[in-house]
C-alpha cells in the first residue's frame, strides 16, 4: 500500500504503481517530485493564427514571461475549407494554426488554460485545443537553474 498524501489524485496512485513496476530509481524520482513539488506542466494550445496577439498579450498579463510560437497546419472536424484564387476555386486540405509551448508551474496551470482559451475563443469551429503534460525536469542552458527556477 502506497500512500502518497493529501495532494495525491488517482493520476498519481497510477504514476506510483508504474514506478513500483520499474524499480527504485523510478520510485525515488518520483517520490522526490511530489515531496519537493517539483511538479510543472507543459501546455501545448493550438489556436487560430490572428488570435496569437490577443492571447499572448493575456498571459503577460497574468505573468506568462515566455512561449514558443510555431506556425503550424492541421485539419481536426473542422476538415480544412476551399479558397478562391485568381477565379478558381481549389480545397484547402490542411488549415493554418498556431502552436504556442509553454512551461509553467502546476499552480499557474489553471490560470493560463482559462486565459488562453478566453482570449483564443471565437465561437467558431477550428477555434483549437489546449494540451497539458507532465513536465519532469527543465533546466536553463545559461545559468544551469533547473525546474521552477527555470521557468
Amino acid at each position: 500500500v502506497v500512500w502518497l498524501g493529501p495532494w495525491a489524485d488517482t493520476g498519481d496512485a497510477v504514476i506510483m504503481v508504474i514506478a513500483m513496476a520499474l524499480g527504485r530509481m523510478a520510485r525515488l524520482a518520483i517520490c522526490l517530485i511530489f515531496i519537493k513539488g517539483l511538479v510543472m506542466k507543459m501546455i501545448t494550445a493550438v489556436i487560430k493564427p490572428f488570435k496569437l496577439d490577443d492571447v499572448r498579450e493575456a498571459l503577460s498579463d497574468i505573468g506568462v514571461t515566455g512561449l514558443t510560437v510555431t506556425e503550424v497546419k492541421g485539419f481536426g472536424r473542422q476538415k480544412g475549407h476551399t479558397e478562391l484564387y485568381r477565379g478558381a476555386e481549389y480545397v484547402v486540405d490542411f488549415v493554418p494554426k498556431v502552436r504556442l509551448d509553454l512551461a509553467v508551474s502546476e499552480d499557474q496551470l489553471d490560470s493560463v488554460i482559462e486565459v488562453i482559451s478566453k482570449a483564443a475563443a471565437t465561437g467558431k469551429i477550428g477555434d483549437g485545443k489546449i494540451f497539458v503534460t507532465d513536465l519532469l525536469h527543465v533546466v536553463r542552458i545559461r545559468t544551469g537553474e533547473t525546474n521552477d527556477d527555470a521557468l
